[in-house]
Order: structure tokens, then sequence, then C-alpha cells
């Protein structure tokens, strides 16, 4: 018997994060309309998807910070540490 839609989507997702290089995973979210539009105009500006943009920005800050950390500081271990 065929999957129905939701069958298929449920095993698409569940597949993902063992994707790509290092895995994948989703992000759910509401944005204010001002963080929407302006995603939207970065993305265009730059000429990427939506999702490229996000990862990008994500990551630039991401760096500047570590760059900024020594490594063998408790403030490295603190923002390195997951708390989830």
């Amino acid at each position: 018997m065929a999957k129905t839609v939701a069958e298929r989507q449920a095993a698409y997702r569940k597949g993902r994060p063992v994707a790509g290089e290092n895995g994948e995973r989703r992000i759910n979210a509401w944005v204010s309309t001002a963080a929407f539009l302006a995603l939207g105009r970065l993305a265009r500006r730059y000429g990427v998807t939506q999702r490229e943009m996000i990862e990008r920005l994500v990551l630039e800050s991401d760096q500047e910070i570590v760059d900024a950390l020594d490594p063998d500081s408790a403030a490295w271990d603190a923002y390195f540490t997951v708390t989830q």
C-alpha cells in the first residue's frame, strides 16, 4: 500500500538529521515581520536562499565570538557547554 503524504513527510524529516556533511537540524521559529522582511532583503542582496543567509549570519557571528575567546579559558568552556 502506498504511503500517505504525511507518512512520506515524516520519513523525510526523520532522515534529515543525518543528511549532509555534519547532519542537519530543523529550526521552526516565529520571527517579527521586520526580521522576516530583512532576511528576504539580505538574501536577495547576496543572491542566496534565506536558509543560506541565516546560516551565513549565524556562523559569521559565532566565529567572531570564538576568535575573541582564549581556548584555555573558562569563557571558552562556558561558550561551548551545551545546556539543553
